[in-house]
This record gives structure tokens, sequence and C-alpha cells, in this order.
């Protein structure tokens, strides 16, 4: 399966730049996106109000002499006033609710909801002077022929509908520079001001609503004035029937746009997620449930990065193979019989070391000595148990099975002298190896337990290690360990005399290193 390609906009459009970026070029850049959006949003208005007024809605001819002051003198005037009344409104309330993106500094809640609801604001801006055109040129056509109201109405309320749509739409899409730095204050489901419904209807009311009414009222206005022309029925729903493929299509495709940018966002870091960056995130920048998405994917993605901080922990003081136990099953008390391979290793003349060297200085030698035998052990397959003080248990073929876990504990213990001797050659460890059947398991109290194993072996190699601090090499092991582990290992270690160790009944045959002897 081909991987997702995230992309590169993390506001779902290249032009909407980045959220990082200095305050006062996103401020320069919302500013010239929203009045590029009024305008562009006014100018479709004035085109679709003028189509209608020519060759749609049946009524009489308005570009005559009779309205000629209306037409070409009053329409112009409250256009323009109008664009530079809204634009100017439109960027007085930008800079007054926007203010805190251009200072840089974290926005109240107060603030992220009025940056969060500027697109109706501004819509509500064209309600009130597509509104203010609606009474004043029903009124002057009026005055000068009644029978231009029903036309006149109908259209600029077609034209107020279209305006207010894409004016909604083209502001949420310049907005979201400013919508992204604002859903950071908060959770966004608080802040939730319309809908993905909301937009879906709207798309619905300029693309299925208002034409159709139009229609209707087309055919009602041809019974009413008692039209016989079929030609002007005709081009009246044709040129309906285009304005509404094109507008239509138009809003359809920015809502689609809005609602599918966050999803493909999402998509995209799910994604990296899935290839194992956890690090992936995206920027919140929707209002609607959308926003909860993708806000949503980002406490998710936070969870897996907490989790993993987590389990690495919990495999650093437990073992990574005890961790990765834990978490596959639930751990409960007990354990089972295990054949299993163990070392105690232990610093020779630890006391005069603390007591003759600062704490500091103390800490520092345990960790290169604890750094180079962890290492070894690790690398064999094993598993270091516990620390205590300055001596460590390391068990290999518990919790994990292996294959050889006698030639690999004595394989790794042959490592950890030999690189003692070279990268920590200011101290001297003994160590002793055994082998066995031992119960590996969960010890302790139910709210309260450490997995561990217990047996003969523990208690050989301790008392092995015991006895290795006076041995040449002090590496000891017993010969159980040695017989029992593969031949390219064995080989290696020279059988010598029986002891009975402290606290056993029956002798133990000691094995040291053959370069030793």
């Amino acid at each position: 399966m081909r991987p997702f390609r995230r992309s590169a906009a993390p506001l779902g459009s290249p032009i909407l730049g980045t959220v990082d970026e200095s305050p006062r070029v996103r401020r320069v850049r919302v500013q010239i996106l929203i009045t590029a959006s009024l305008t562009l949003a006014n100018l479709i208005g004035a085109l679709l109000v003028g189509a209608l007024f020519l060759v749609v809605i049946p009524g009489p001819e308005l570009f005559t002499r009779q309205f000629l002051v209306v037409t070409a003198v009053i329409g112009p005037i409250y256009v323009g006033v109008s664009l530079l009344i809204g634009s100017l409104w439109g960027t007085l309330m930008g800079i007054r609710d926007l203010r805190w993106a251009v200072e840089g500094r974290t926005p109240t809640r107060r603030e992220a909801t009025a940056a969060l609801s500027m697109p109706w604001r501004l819509t509500w801006i064209q309600i009130v002077l597509w509104s203010g055109g609606l009474a004043l040129f029903t009124t002057a056509y009026g005055l000068i022929d009644p029978a231009t109201i029903p036309k006149v109405s109908l259209t600029i309320a077609m034209g107020a509908v279209t305006v207010c749509a894409f004016c909604y739409l083209l502001s949420e899409f310049s907005l979201r520079p400013a919508a992204a730095r604002a859903l950071e204050a908060g959770d966004p489901r608080r802040f939730r001001i319309a809908g993905v419904t909301g937009r879906g209807l709207l798309a619905w009311a300029l693309g299925t609503g208002v034409p159709v009414v139009g229609l209707m009222l087309v055919a009602v206005f041809s019974l009413v004035r008692g039209d016989d022309n079929a030609t002007q029925v005709n081009v009246s729903i044709l040129a309906i029937g285009g304005v509404t493929l094109v507008s239509g299509f138009a809003l359809t495709l920015l809502g689609l746009s809005a609602t599918v940018a966050p999803i493909r966002a999402v998509r995209g870091a799910m994604s990296r997620i899935e290839r194992g960056d956890l690090d992936a995130s995206v920027v919140v920048y929707d209002g609607t449930e959308l926003g909860e998405l993708q806000s949503g994917f980002n406490r998710m993605a936070e969870g897996l990065r907490e989790r993993e901080r987590i389990q690495e922990l919990f495999g650093r003081h437990v073992g990574r193979e005890v961790a990765d136990a834990a978490i596959a099953r639930n751990p409960e008390l007990g354990g089972e019989e295990r054949q299993i391979a163990v070392f105690f290793i232990d610093l020779v003349g630890s006391t005069t070391i603390a007591a003759t060297r600062p704490p500091s200085e103390v800490v520092e030698l345990l960790n290169r000595f604890f750094a180079v035998v962890v290492d070894e052990v690790e690398s064999h397959g094993g598993l270091i148990n516990k620390f205590e003080g300055d001596a460590a248990l390391a068990i290999f073929g518990a919790p994990a099975e292996l294959d050889d876990p006698e030639g690999c504990a004595l394989a790794a213990a042959l490592q950890i002298r030999d690189r003692l001797l070279v990268e920590v050659p200011d101290c001297r460890a003994a160590i002793g190896v055994a082998a066995g059947v031992a119960v590996a398991g969960n010890i302790g109290a139910r709210n309260r337990f450490e997995y561990t194993v217990i047996g003969d072996p523990v208690n050989e190699a301790a008392r092995l290690c015991e006895l290795a601090k006076s041995v040449p090499g002090a590496l000891v092991a017993s010969e159980r360990s040695v017989a029992a582990a593969a031949p390219d290992v064995s080989q290696r270690w020279a059988l010598g005399d029986s002891v009975v160790l402290r606290g056993r009944a029956v002798p133990t045959r000691l094995a040291t290193p053959a370069a030793a002897n």
C-alpha cells in the first residue's frame, strides 16, 4: 500500500501560510484575504443581480429612461458606499478582535470566541448592507412603478443569499490562521460556532433552495401577470439553471474543501503514526466537529507518546522483556519452573572505595561499571534482574527463553571480565555463574511485586561470587553450567576442585576460564 503523503500546507492551503510565521505577516495575509473575499462575494452578487434584472425575472424592463436615476445614479452610489462601509467595518472589526494575534500573545476566552465567530459577524455585515439595498431599491423602483416591486425584491434577495453564503465560506477560509491560534487557547468543543451541518445547509440553500424558490416565483409571476410568452419562461429557467450550476458548484467546492482539509491533515498525521513517528500532530484550525477530530487526534498522539515514555521508563527499571510481558498480559503473583543460568557480579573492595573517594566519584565509577555489565548482558539475551548497591544479578532464560542460557551467561561473564580490565581498570569485580532449574515469576504482594527468580542456582551463584573474590581472575562457574553450555563456550573453561559452598550440603565442582589456569 502506498503511504499517504502529508500536505506541506498545515492550514490546508499554501496561500494561508504557516502557524509559526511572524504576527505582522499573518495580519497582512489575513487582511488581504478577507478584503479579497468580501470583494469577490459582492462582485458575484452584483453580477447575479444584473443577470436576473436583465433576462431572468419577469417584470418591467429596468434599464430604461424611466428608471435611469435609480439604475444609473442611486444604484452605483449605493454599491460603492456599501463596499466602502463593508470593507472599513470588517477591517476595524479585524483590527480590534485580532489585536492579540498581532501582539503575538495567547488570546483570552473572549478574544478566542470573537475570532472564531468573525466569519458569521462579517456575514451579518453583508446581511445588513444588502437588506438596506433591498429596502432602498424596492422602494425607489416601487415609487416609479409598483409592478417592479416583486421583481426587484426577489432579485436582490437572491443576490443577498448568494453573497452571504460566499462571504461566510470565503472569510472562514481566510481566517484559518487566526482560528488556529485561537483554538490553541482551549478545547475547540468550547468554542463551536457552526458545525458541519451548517455548512451543508448553506450549500443546500444556494445550490438547491434559492434556485428552486426562484423558479417557483418565476412561474407564479408569469401566472399572476397572465403571460403566455413561453420563451421568456424558458429563458428564465435556463438562466437560473446556469446560475445554479456555476454558483452551486463553487459553493459546494468551498464547503467540501473546508470539510476535507482537516480530514486530510488528520489522515496524513495518522500515516506518520503508522510509520512510527509519534511526534506527528496537526494544526487545529476548524471550529466545527472537525476541529474536535483534529484536537482529538493530537490528544491521542500525546497519549501514545506518554505511553511510549512510560514504557521506556518501565523497561529501564525492570528490563525490556519484563516490561513487554507485563504490557502484553496482566501480571499475576506466582511463577513457573524454568531452566536458567544466572550470574552474580560484585565489586571487590567496595567498602574501601566508598570510604576513600567522594560520593560523586563513587557514583561515576559505579555507572561506568554497570554500563559494561548491562551492555554485555543485554547483548547476550539476558536480563539484569537486580541492582544491589555495587552488585547485580543477571538472568538468562527468563522471562524470554534462550536456546543456550548457560552458554550465554558464561560468554557474557567472560566479555565483562575482559572489558572491565580495559574500560574500568580502577575497579575489580568478582563473578559467579551457575545454572539449573528455578522458579521465575512475580514475587511480593498483590499491590507491589517484582519479577525475579528463586531457586538453588541463584544461591549457588551468590556463593560462587563470594568465592571468586579470592580466586585468580575473580571469575568462577559451576561444573553444571559449563557442561550444559554449547561446545564453543564450554571449551573455554577448565574444571578444577570441588568445594562445599556456604549454606549448601553437596559439593560444587568449580570451573574457571582456561586462560586463567
